[in-house]
């Protein structure tokens, strides 16, 4: 062999230079100012799990939500044509300079699901359609297509004369039929309503008197015209005078066409009409005086025909095995993934399973039921109304389609996916989140938690303050450079909330007995008053059945005053705001009319104050079709809200526009003393402060909040209040590690000035501090349902006899 050859063999063969494609491994953000941003820079790694902490209000979401997975959502939706653009929510670009690296997002939000009375956890997932497939394939007897097992599809027959043009015109009779599987009496809602129209209407009165006591039914408006010109009766004569057929013209006529002042109108009567406008939605969504209305005047009750299952008499004939679709969607999901596995699974030494016919689509929904498993819902069941679900099971649900997905290096954005989970669950959340990372996808997390804090790949901490203090990144790198960085989440990431010394004595106790609801069997227990009780268990144990069903609506509610602070979302359009929430603004206006000598009403940017420009919304919202809305800075107010004469008059040497650009702990300094001292608005402030919400700018829109400050919001709202025993539902969700110890404090301060706290909590730095736990289980759905430990912490810890037991001694290195 010759030297050259010698020589070439041994030199090093250079590695193939990368493909230009592999080269975008980064999502770069250059300049982000969305919100409280301050010209964020960041590159994130692609194919990675990223964490974003930060204590609230450090502008997580902003960077998350409203800038990297808005602007990939924009881009997506302007590759489609302009006619379906129209048909999609618009959505405008954020301010940011550069966004490069942006793959397709999946955002999964702690939104609640659909209120609507038909939407339930199967149909919200797909199970159910694939469930009216089986049935419909292998259900004996056979009745139809999977729309006669819907309760959404009603059963259709028609006949009648139809026209065939080919080649001549010919009329031949045809008949039409639909078999669906809704049952006619309760039209697939499973419950049917009562009236007590007593609550309708006073009968001493006539129509023109004002007789109707229905929110929004007044005399002077639509209604009023309809009812005095149908001609249908006599709108002067008092109600109960009425004859048979003219009472049932004003409750149950149907839909008819009539004239009013040369207007064509329809006229319906008012039972029906009431059931389309309030019944239709889950009560629970209706504005609170709709909703006291409807609890006042409509009584549900299960419909006697389907027995509250929905479906008609034929789609519960047809059977597998002896199982009905109504039978098999009241299961709890973990007991029907084992049914469906049952179904396909061949017996041993057999070749295939029993219905080899449908064995895909089996194996399909066998999959997606333990899906529900292994995220830590199957205590539910697929005919759970979705409206129903708490943020955080609706935000797993929506989770549940994703898991099964054949889609990569896309970019899935969670946004605090532990939200109601116990300790014990949240290691499978965090497997979840790794499966989706594995299969080659951008995972985006935005957590407090540090047990989810520990698997990232990648931490990014913004801060180091809420609102205009935050808006900065402080940290890039690894959890151990976090740990060591000095950030505020670097120094709380290892805090373990120790047990107290001493606990408080009850000074009474609230008794519930024979508590039923839903999983719950038959529990009796006492609530000690006069301390803070941590009501604890995994999820689905039954937690918020115990409490809000026996405590929150139980007969004790009304004699102890009891207020229940949870997380549903605030009603308010963007006009609202945490100062006219609260009831701030009202002292406020009035020592503004006060030192300026004018009326209160000028300072109401909802009122006489307001910009004529804008309506005193601060912007003029132009809609663009299916382009993307743009909301411009009003030119006449300079986005101020109010008329520039109401901006002449001062307090304190600041004008109300001012006053509302304040954060919390602004205003608080400022109303403290001078010429712009006003005690009742101090108060108010006071107690946002103490709920960790010094950050909020008064004038900032209601629906910018997330869900934990709107609870904090209302905990402050309330806190002034006569209230005895305050109900609080996870009062730490959204809290930083940080704040978690200030919490602590308020409900230390609410109970030493006499209020008795019960708190739904999985946070352990809460059970820790509670004078009492009542721990629910063993496990979740039909394996709960029972008190399985009652007393302090330290007992708790020191029996370890259940999972929170265990997990909470762990937490305080017991």
């Amino acid at each position: 062999m010759s030297t050259d050859t010698t020589a070439a063999a041994q030199a090093p063969t250079k590695p193939p230079a990368p493909h230009a494609a592999d080269s975008h491994d980064l999502i770069r953000v250059r300049g982000a100012r969305e919100n409280n941003l301050r010209d964020v820079s960041i590159e994130i790694p692609k194919r990675r799990l990223t964490v974003f902490t930060g204590v609230s209000g450090s502008g997580k979401s902003s960077l998350v939500f409203d800038t990297i997975a808005a602007e990939s959502q924009r881009l997506i939706n302007e590759t489609y044509s302009a006619f379906v653009q129209g048909f999609m929510p618009t959505l405008a670009r954020p301010e940011v300079d550069v966004l490069e690296g942006l793959t397709t997002a999946i955002i999964v939000d702690q939104q609640r699901m659909g209120t609507d009375a038909r939407s339930t956890v199967g149909t919200a997932t797909d199970a159910n359609a694939m469930l009216r497939i089986v049935f419909s394939r292998v259900g004996q007897p056979h009745i139809g297509s999977p729309n006669a097992f819907s309760f959404n599809v009603p059963s259709v027959r028609a006949s009648g004369a139809i026209t065939v043009e080919r080649g001549t015109s010919k009329t031949v009779k045809a008949t039409f039929t639909r078999t669906g599987g809704m049952c006619p009496r309760c039209e697939g809602r499973g419950s049917v309503t009562d009236f007590d129209l007593t609550q309708l209407y006073d009968d001493s009165k006539s129509l023109n008197e004002g007789a109707l006591t229905i929110p929004g039914y007044s005399v002077d408006g639509w209604y009023g015209r309809i009812f005095s010109g149908c001609g249908f009766f006599d709108p002067d004569k008092p109600i109960r005078r009425f004859t048979k057929k003219e009472l049932h013209d004003l409750l149950h006529k149907e839909p008819t066409k009539i004239k009013v002042d040369n207007i064509n109108l329809t006229y319906e009567g008012l039972i029906p009409r009431i059931r389309k406008s309030f019944l239709a939605k889950d009560v629970d969504a209706l504005q609170p005086h709709v909703r006291a209305f409807v609890e006042r005047a409509v009584t549900f009750t299960a419909c006697p025909d389907c027995d509250g299952t929905r479906l008609s008499e034929a789609a519960r004939s047809s059977k597998i095995d002896g199982v009905s679709i109504a039978d098999a969607c009241a299961m709890q999901i973990s007991d029907l993934a084992g049914w469906i596995r049952g179904l396909y699974e061949p017996a041993p030494g057999a070749g295939e399973g029993r219905y080899p016919t449908v064995a895909p689509l089996l194996k399909a929904l066998g999959d997606t039921l333990d899906s529900f498993v292994e995220i830590g819902l199957g205590y539910l069941s697929l005919d759970r109304p979705s409206g129903t679900l708490s943020g955080g099971e609706a935000q797993r649900t929506k989770m549940i389609r994703h898991l099964g997905s054949s889609l990569t290096d896309t970019t899935y954005v969670f946004d605090e996916p532990t939200i109601g989970l116990h300790p014990h669950d949240i290691q499978r959340m965090n497997d979840l989140l790794l499966r989706l990372r594995d299969k080659g996808n951008t995972v985006l997390v935005v957590e407090h938690k540090p047990e989810t804090i520990a698997i990232a790949d990648h931490v990014v901490d913004l801060g180091p303050g809420a609102g205009t203090a935050g808006g900065t990144v402080c940290f890039e790198g690894t959890v151990e450079g976090l740990r060591s960085g000095g950030t505020v989440t670097g120094r709380h990431l290892d805090d373990r909330a120790a047990l107290k010394e001493t606990v408080r004595k009850p000074t009474g106790a609230l008794e519930i007995r024979g508590a039923s609801a839903h999983n719950l069997r038959d529990v009796d227990v006492d609530i000690p008053l006069g301390v803070l009780v941590a009501v604890t268990g995994v999820a689905g144990s039954g937690k918020s059945s115990l409490v809000h069903g026996s405590l929150v609506d139980g007969p004790a509610a009304a004699e102890q005053g009891v207020v229940e602070v949870d997380q549903s979302p605030i009603r308010g359009s963007r006009r609202s705001n945490p100062a006219t929430y609260t009831g701030l603004l009202d002292p406020v206006r009035k020592a503004f009319a006060k030192a300026n000598g004018v009326k209160p009403g000028l300072f109401s940017a909802n009122s006489e104050g307001a910009c004529p420009g804008c309506n005193g919304a601060g912007v003029v919202y132009t809609d663009l079709a299916m382009m993307a809305g743009v909301a411009t800075t009003c030119e006449e107010c300079e986005g101020k809200r109010f008329q520039a004469s109401v901006l002449d008059h001062h307090l304190g040497g600041r004008d109300i526009s001012e006053v509302l650009a304040m954060s919390v702990a602004e205003a608080e300094e400022f109303f403290a003393s001078g010429e712009a001292r006003v005690p009742a608005a101090h108060r108010v402030l006071d107690r946002l402060s103490d709920v960790g919400l010094g950050y909020l700018k008064l004038g900032q829109p209601l629906t910018t909040l997330s869900g934990g400050e709107r609870q904090r919001l209302k905990l402050a709202t309330n806190m002034g209040g006569k209230g005895g025993v305050y109900v609080l539902d996870e009062p730490t969700t959204g809290l930083h590690l940080a704040d978690v110890e200030q919490l602590l404090g308020l409900l230390d301060r609410l109970v030493d000035s006499g209020k008795s706290v019960v708190v739904i909590e999985h946070h352990q730095a809460v059970m820790a501090h509670a004078d009492w736990i009542i721990d629910l289980g063993p496990g979740a759905g039909h394996d709960g349902g029972k008190i399985v430990f009652e007393g302090t912490p330290a007992d708790l810890i020191a029996a370890r006899s259940t999972l929170t037991g265990e997990h909470l001694a762990a937490y305080v290195g017991a």
